[in-house]
C-alpha cells in the first residue's frame, strides 16, 4: 500500500513539474480576413501593429491555405488535423464528427485548463446556439456559440446573450454598440478574463473573432476612421471572360464603385481587431506570461473584397483560400522567421505538437512543418492540397509557394503561376514550359487523393483531365 502511494505522489510531482514548464497556448483567429490588410503581409492602409508584432517576434508563413476556403470545413481541419473528408465537415453547418480529437482535448487530458469564446460553427445549424453540449476539449465553452456574425453581446443572469434585437430576434445590428458590447472586443475581455484567472496554471484557450466576415459594420469610431481613404481597385475587377475559369464566374459581378463603397469599413473591423489583440497581448505581458506562452494568429478563410469581380470566398483565388499564419514560441521559433513553403490548415495540429513534444492523436493527416518554422527548410516537400465544399461541381487543387493547378468539374484545368501572374489573369496550363510543373503536381495531386481518400478525384471530368495530364508523361 505505501508503495502505491509513493508511485501516485512521484506522478502527480512529475506531471506537476511537467505542467510547471508548459507554455500556455493562445489561438487567435478571425473570419474572412483578407491577408493583404495586415501590415506583415504588405497592407499599407490599416495600421495593424500588435498583429506585426506576433510576425516580428514569431514566424509568418506567407503561403498558407485555408484546406477548403468557407467557414466550418477550414475550422474543422485545423483544431484536428485532419482533411474535410474525414472530419466530416465538407461544407458550412454539418456537425464535427463526435471521433475527432481537438489540440484543446490533447491539452486538457494533460491538465491544461482549456476555453474557447467566440464563433464555432462546428455544431450544425444551431444559431447563435451558445455554449454547444459537446466541447471538444473546449472545457470553458462559455461563451462559444455555434454560428452567426453577431455585433453585439451582453451578459445577463441567464449568461451570454446577443444585445442586438430587431423584432423579438437576435440581429446583426450594431447600433450604439460601445468597446463593452461591440463583439470583437466584448470577445477580447472574455480572453483576457481567462488569461487573468489562470495565471499560474497552464492554460490553452482559442478566441474566434465573427469580423471582418460581413456585414461591414463596426463601431464608433472604427466606422468613420477610413471614410476618407483611397480605396486600391484591384485589377482583376474588370478581366475578360476569357480570364475567368467557370468556377471562377461571379453573378452578379462586383464594380469598383461597390469594392471603394464596402472597403473603409472592412478596414475599420481590421483596426478595432488589432487594437482588442493588442489588449489581449498587454495583458500577457502583464501578467509576465508573454514569454511563456504560445500565439498563433490565423483566419479560417479570406475574402476577395473585389478581386476578380466578387466578394467573400469559396474559390481557390488567392484572396479567397490564401490566410494570413503567425507563429509565436519564444525559444522555439526565432523572431522574424519567414516561411515561404506552401502549408494549409491540417498542418497546424502536428507542427504545434512537434514543437511542444505532445503525442499526436490517431489518425491525423497533416505534415509535421516544425523544422520550417525553425529556420531548417531541408528535404521539406513545397506542396499543399485545398478542396472546394461539397456542393455542386468539386474543385481539387495543388498549391506551391509559385504555382497552383485547379481541375475542376466545371471545365478545363488551370494552371497560375503567382510569381509572374500574381493577379491570377492567365491560364499557363497550355504553356509548353507548364509542363513539366502540371505533370509534377499532378502526380502529387493524385497521390494524395490515394492517400486520403478524397472522392474529387473520382469525379468524371476530374479524373479525365488528370489521366490526359499524367499521360502526357509518358
Amino acid at each position: 500500500m505505501k508503495r502505491l502511494l509513493l508511485i501516485l505522489v512521484f506522478t502527480t510531482i512529475g506531471q506537476a513539474l511537467i505542467l510547471a514548464k508548459s507554455y500556455n497556448v493562445l489561438v487567435i483567429q478571425t473570419d474572412e480576413h483578407h491577408f493583404k490588410t495586415l501590415g506583415c503581409y504588405g497592407g499599407k492602409i490599416v495600421s495593424t501593429p500588435n498583429i506585426d508584432w506576433i510576425a516580428k517576434k514569431g514566424a509568418l508563413a506567407t503561403s498558407f491555405y485555408a484546406t477548403t476556403p468557407v467557414c466550418s470545413p477550414s475550422r474543422g481541419s485545423l483544431i484536428s488535423g485532419l482533411y474535410p473528408q474525414h472530419t466530416p465537415v465538407t461544407n458550412n453547418n454539418i456537425p464535427l464528427g463526435d471521433h475527432v480529437v481537438t489540440f484543446a482535448e490533447v491539452l486538457r487530458r494533460k491538465g491544461y485548463k482549456t476555453g474557447y469564446a467566440g464563433k464555432w460553427h462546428l455544431d450544425g445549424f444551431g444559431k447563435p446556439q451558445w455554449a454547444p453540449e459537446r466541447k471538444f476539449g473546449f472545457d470553458d465553452n462559455r461563451y462559444m456559440f455555434n454560428r452567426g456574425h453577431w455585433k453585439k453581446f451582453e451578459i445577463t443572469g441567464d449568461g451570454p446573450h446577443v444585445a442586438a434585437i430587431k423584432q423579438g430576434k437576435p440581429s446583426y445590428g450594431v447600433e450604439n454598440a460601445n468597446n463593452k458590447s461591440f463583439s470583437t472586443d466584448w470577445l477580447a475581455d472574455r480572453t483576457i478574463d481567462f488569461i487573468n484567472a489562470n495565471k499560474v496554471k497552464p492554460f490553452c484557450y482559442m478566441v474566434s473573432f465573427p469580423d471582418p466576415h460581413g456585414p461591414n459594420t463596426v463601431r464608433k469610431p472604427y466606422d468613420t476612421m477610413f471614410k476618407k481613404v483611397n480605396v486600391p481597385v484591384p485589377v482583376s475587377v474588370n478581366k475578360s471572360l476569357s480570364q475567368t475559369p467557370r468556377w471562377g464566374a461571379a453573378s452578379p459581378k462586383i464594380t469598383a464603385d461597390t469594392v471603394r463603397l464596402l472597403m473603409p469599413k472592412y478596414y475599420g473591423m481590421i483596426k478595432c481587431l488589432d487594437d482588442n489583440i493588442g489588449r489581449i497581448l498587454d495583458t500577457l505581458r502583464k501578467n509576465g506570461q508573454i514569454e511563456r506562452t504560445i500565439i498563433v494568429f490565423t483566419s479560417d478563410h479570406g475574402d476577395l473584397c473585389g478581386e476578380h469581380g466578387r466578394l467573400n470566398k469559396g474559390v481557390p483565388y488567392e484572396g479567397s483560400a490564401r490566410i494570413p499564419f503567425l507563429f509565436y514560441y519564444p525559444g522555439k521559433i526565432p523572431a522574424g522567421t519567414v516561411v515561404n513553403q506552401a502549408l494549409s490548415c491540417v498542418d497546424f495540429v502536428p507542427t504545434l505538437f512537434a514543437l511542444t513534444g505532445d503525442k499526436l492523436p490517431k489518425g491525423v493527416e497533416g505534415r509535421d512543418a516544425s523544422t520550417l518554422f525553425q529556420g531548417n527548410k531541408d528535404q521539406w516537400e513545397d506542396i499543399a492540397f485545398i478542396r472546394s465544399t461539397s456542393t455542386g461541381k468539386p474543385w481539387l487543387a495543388a498549391v506551391t509557394d509559385r504555382h497552383k493547378l485547379i481541375y475542376s468539374g466545371l471545365g478545363d484545368p488551370w494552371l497560375y503561376d503567382l510569381q509572374n501572374d500574381p493577379n491570377e489573369l492567365q491560364n499557363a496550363i497550355n504553356n509548353p514550359k507548364s509542363k513539366k510543373i502540371v505533370q509534377q503536381l499532378t502526380s502529387k495531386l493524385a497521390t494524395y487523393a490515394k492517400r486520403h481518400d478524397d472522392p474529387y478525384a473520382d469525379n468524371e471530368q476530374i479524373k479525365a483531365d488528370m489521366t490526359q495530364a499524367l499521360g502526357q508523361a509518358e
